[in-house]
């Protein structure tokens, strides 16, 4: 990428869409599918042979919440995948600078509420906000959807009443939260960040590629790509359950932003799928709304599986800023919305 393209783009912050080149690397080597799936194979058919021979209740405790976490994800994944490779191979660029807004900061909020429409999980979110970036959305856009999308879809918050019953502003307080946190994270991108900071995968069919040849091939390399890192996310989730007592959240419960900080780490190393946090949250009855609330609005945008998956697509350059800016913003927004609602 040469200075001068970046520069075309930066010298119009008003233009709605980045070159076809900023932020991009050339295209690494694509992993074999056999090798993916035999680590796949060899993780879950392991855990059926040696499970029953694993006397050590953590190394038990260890290899359910991995395998757990693995199940619980990759249906959304898969659809997530699949969703992004028709974004690619059926979607016209021309399609996005219609529906968005043309100015990237009247985008962003758009964009966010565009997640009340996809019933899907954070695992979901993050190749679908891939294929946007590939099809010229703008980054703090397709960024804000990547947040919004797991936190405030009509399935999340059905959940969240039925776990929380009688509560309906606990509902209303994750929508709310959840929404201004993914719009705050994108405009303080689209102000803040820099295009080396971010990879966008570049998905260009082909020349005489038909459309479904570019959506299997979109498809394949994506889930295979994300796949990899969602094992990588679930072995530490799964490590870090097992290494932290549980003893140590019932002694903090009592102290007010000790206890919201705990319940948003929490979140991050639970890595729990955000259509079963809701009742999780509502287990946690030594804790405050306030602490509840941190720990919904934090899990859907912060968790271990999700660093691992936005480092594998978006670079670690990315997920070194964008995640410490996200949970930062996630638990302050927390706590005064708490504090307006609850």
């Amino acid at each position: 990428m040469s200075d001068r393209t970046t520069l075309d783009w930066t010298d119009e912050p008003d233009s709605p869409v980045p070159p076809p080149t900023w932020g991009r690397r050339a295209p690494e080597a694509q992993v074999l599918p056999w090798v993916f799936a035999a680590l796949v194979g060899f993780l879950f058919l392991g855990n059926l042979l040696l499970s029953p021979h694993l006397t050590a209740p953590a190394l038990r405790a260890w290899s359910t919440i991995f395998v757990a976490i693995c199940v619980q994800a990759v249906p959304f994944l898969v659809f997530g995948v699949a969703l992004s490779a028709a974004i690619t191979a059926f979607v016209p660029p021309s399609f996005w600078t219609r529906v968005l807004p043309r100015r990237p900061y009247a985008a962003v909020p758009v964009a966010g509420v565009a997640g009340l429409v996809l019933p899907g999980c954070e695992c979901a979110s993050v190749p679908v906000a891939s294929g946007l970036m590939a099809r010229g959305v703008t980054p703090a856009a397709a960024l804000a959807f990547l947040l919004a999308s797991p936190a405030i879809n009509p399935v999340v918050l059905v959940a969240t009443a039925v776990a929380f019953p009688g509560q309906p502003l606990m509902v209303a307080g994750r929508f709310a939260a959840s929404l201004l946190v993914a719009v705050l994270v994108g405009w303080a991108w689209q102000l803040l960040g820099r295009p080396g900071w971010l990879r966008i995968p570049s998905r260009t069919a082909s020349e005489g590629e038909s459309r479904w040849a570019a959506f299997l091939s979109a498809m394949r390399h994506d889930f295979l790509h994300a796949g990899g890192f969602l094992v990588v996310g679930g072995l530490t989730a799964a490590t870090l359950n097992v290494v932290v007592p549980r003893s140590w959240l019932s002694s903090v419960g009592d102290v007010p932003w000790l206890s919201v900080l705990v319940l948003a780490v929490l979140a991050v190393i639970l890595s729990i799928c955000s259509e079963a946090d809701a009742f999780v949250a509502a287990s946690l009855t030594a804790f405050s709304p306030t602490a509840k609330l941190a720990f919904l609005v934090v899990g859907p945008m912060v968790d271990l599986k999700l660093i691992a998956l936005q480092a594998g697509t978006f670079g670690r350059a990315f997920a070194l800023r964008f995640v410490p800016l996200t949970f930062t913003l996630a638990v302050l927004v927390s706590v005064l919305v708490a504090w307006v609602l609850l």
